[in-house]
């Protein structure tokens, strides 16, 4: 049963990865892209496609390998933030890694119940095994 709070945590999951992909495809294409005209760097945009399925449905083992998949574009704002001499460009790309942070944080947040049942599960199957085998 998921309660209120992580409703919001899937909904802010939801709403950075889309907010995510159209930054990257505004950013390449439109806003200050790297070529005039655009560049081929707006194809960084299609792995995140891959996992708004899954995110969409609540997917536990995607939403855990998008909390690590995205550091990637964590790092490419951070990276292109320091290094980008346009101020568009450069404040596009502390937005990109702003918006994964909140990715990262709503992710784990709506995984956390899960994560501690599953410890706890398998503390309660670690423990009924030593006593099994104790006899």
């Amino acid at each position: 049963m998921e309660t209120t709070m992580q409703k919001y945590f899937h909904w802010g999951a939801i709403g950075s990865l889309v907010a995510l992909i159209v930054l990257c495809v505004l950013w390449e294409m439109v806003l200050a892209p790297l070529k005039p005209g655009g560049s081929w760097l707006v194809l960084k945009a299609a792995p995140l496609l891959l996992p708004l399925y899954g995110v969409w449905k609540r997917d536990i083992y995607t939403l855990q390998w998008t909390s690590m998949m995205i550091l990637l574009y964590f790092t490419e704002g951070v990276v292109r933030g320091w290094s980008d001499t346009g101020g568009l460009s450069s404040a596009l790309a502390w937005g990109e890694a702003a918006v994964v942070c909140i990715y990262f944080v709503c992710a784990l947040l709506y995984l956390r119940p899960y994560k501690r049942a599953a410890r706890k599960l398998a503390k309660e199957l670690l423990d009924k095994v030593k006593v099994n085998t104790v006899k």
